[in-house]
């Protein structure tokens, strides 16, 4: 019995299967590729790709993609620090029981804050995977202007045009400091991927090698040993 967050008396339930014969089902290493960036910066196309090439090669994978989830799972919460906070730490949580699961999780949200990124890596320790990295941050490392130009979403027109509100003022104060966001954004340090792309590489000539250059990375691809004994 324990006490977690405002529950009380809530009992931890163990699985009949463990997640190493949910590997070795799959015949697969799970384990959780977080891409993060500015918004514009290519996050869900990376990550639809990564999850096809994934597919393609006969793994189970799953895109946990920011704006989805904030239509279902996160779709009470807003876009104050607190809102964001409380958004990752849901997605880390899904991303960790996904993993669980054996499968391949591809999480891609702008995710701002470092210290809310790290408590996301610190869900998933070393100790609880084989081989494969368990998580790994991709930095989708383009300059503003490149995003900006690419817009998707509509959102850098609509904050210079001050239609949004609270966002012009910040995405001027970013500009002038030469911080290339809408938000403030912490970029990754260590045991990252960094991708960097400038304004003469395509994304459709460059996403192939960014999709391959992950997979060797986190080990996904390695040859997979079944466990000799499963938990």
């Amino acid at each position: 019995m324990s006490t977690v967050g405002n529950s009380t008396n809530i009992f931890w339930q163990e699985s009949p299967v463990g997640k190493l014969e949910r590997q070795k089902l799959l015949h697969q290493k799970s384990c959780v590729v977080w891409i993060t960036g500015l918004s514009g910066s290519g996050k869900s196309t990376l990550a639809c790709s990564l999850s096809r090439e994934l597919f393609t090669r006969g793994n189970l994978s799953y895109v946990l993609d920011g704006d989805n989830l904030r239509h279902g799972l996160n779709q009470d919460l807003g876009f104050k620090a607190e809102d964001r906070t409380e958004n990752i730490r849901r997605v880390g949580e899904v991303a960790k029981l996904f993993a669980d699961a054996g499968l391949i999780c591809i999480a891609s949200l702008i995710s701002p804050y470092r210290k809310d990124r790290d408590s996301c890596r610190a869900m998933l320790p070393n100790a609880n995977f084989i081989e494969a990295k368990p998580f790994s941050f991709v930095f989708m490392n383009m300059p503003l202007t490149l995003c900006e130009e690419r817009d998707p979403k509509g959102l850098y027109k609509l904050a210079r045009a001050g239609k949004i509100k609270g966002l012009i003022d910040c995405l001027r104060t970013f500009v002038d400091r030469k911080i290339a966001s809408l938000f403030p954004f912490s970029p990754p340090t260590n045991n990252n991927m960094h991708t960097y792309m400038g304004n003469g590489l395509s994304f459709k000539d460059s996403n192939k090698g960014f999709v391959l250059c992950i997979i060797g990375f986190t080990g996904i691809d390695d040859p997979y040993e079944p466990p000799l004994n499963c938990e």
